[in-house]
């Protein structure tokens, strides 16, 4: 199953869409393997035509490459697919993921070593590790600040991301903004008080979207995670969280967001619902797309 309008060839593509239907590490209802088909499905019914940018996503260069099945060796499934979203990056397209768990969201960053990460997530994704495995989708957003403890981070029980490992081989971003969070462990609020994190909370999240004005000239990588919404909204995901976000706040945080990022994904869509989730994060993925084109 292919996603709705993107129809572009692989050499002639200015986004290439790849699956990630990784579902290794989920800590409650699993199913996220089942993610980037269920989206693809439910965007099926979506109009080609974009009013807002006056846009076709059909002429918008889009090409899906399918999707990099899993495996049980997370490390390597995560360096391959680092490698396959790499070399989009290297035909100068931009990648977009489809989840599959968050955990996914450490590979994209490695494929394009953005400046700041910007996650709409109910979870602040700080831990370093949970079950004692670092690469858990609970971990990510502390991954992509502080590395991989194997690797040899020396940053990663600091509140200063400069003193983090950024090799090549495991590239870390200087700064994280977490739109809506609502929860999370004592220590991953205190990694949160941190000056490379801001947390934003769901009742803060339009005011900060109408304050935005970019990153400074920095590049961004935009993640979202479905369970950003609030579960009346979206209840097909791993871990629910009530007092999200509406659809509507989502959207205008992805639109204001979206033209300054080298990647998006939208990730943690699973199978237990009617397709709410999936719909959801399907019109999210678009919305980038639209804005970003338009916007470059």
């Amino acid at each position: 199953m292919r996603f709705p309008g993107a129809n572009a060839d692989r050499d002639e593509a200015a986004y290439v869409l790849t699956g990630a239907p990784l579902d290794a590490t989920t800590t409650f209802q699993p199913g996220t393997r089942f993610g980037p088909d269920r989206v693809r499905k439910f965007a099926s019914t979506y109009d080609d035509y974009d009013r807002r940018t006056d846009s076709f996503f059909s002429d918008l260069r889009v090409h899906d490459a399918g999707d990099v099945p899993a495996w049980d060796a997370l490390d390597a499934y995560l360096d391959h697919l680092s490698a396959e979203l790499r070399a989009a990056v290297i035909d100068d397209a931009v990648p977009l993921l489809l989840g599959g768990e968050h955990t996914v969201t450490w590979a994209g960053v490695r494929a394009t070593d953005p400046d700041v990460l910007v996650t709409v997530d109910a979870h602040l994704d700080l831990r370093d590790a949970y079950d004692g495995n670092p690469l858990n989708h609970a971990c990510v957003v502390r991954r992509c600040l502080d590395g991989h403890p194997d690797d040899g981070a020396d940053g990663a029980d600091s509140a200063d991301a400069g003193d983090t490992d950024d090799t090549d081989d495991s590239p870390t971003v200087d700064e994280v903004v977490v739109l809506g969070a609502r929860t999370g462990s004592r220590e991953e609020w205190e990694r949160a008080d941190a000056p490379d994190v801001t947390a934003v909370a769901p009742e803060d999240v339009a005011e900060w979207t109408r304050a935005f004005d970019g990153f400074g000239g920095r590049d961004a990588y935009l993640s979202v995670d479905i369970d950003g919404a609030d579960p009346g909204f979206a209840p097909g995901t791993g871990t629910m969280e009530p007092f999200g976000l509406s659809p509507r706040e989502m959207r205008d945080a992805v639109r204001a967001v979206a033209p300054h990022c080298v990647a998006v994904d939208a990730v943690e869509v699973n199978d237990r619902d009617d397709g709410q989730a999936a719909a959801l994060a399907g019109k999210l993925l678009r919305e980038a797309v639209y804005s970003h084109a338009d916007a470059n």
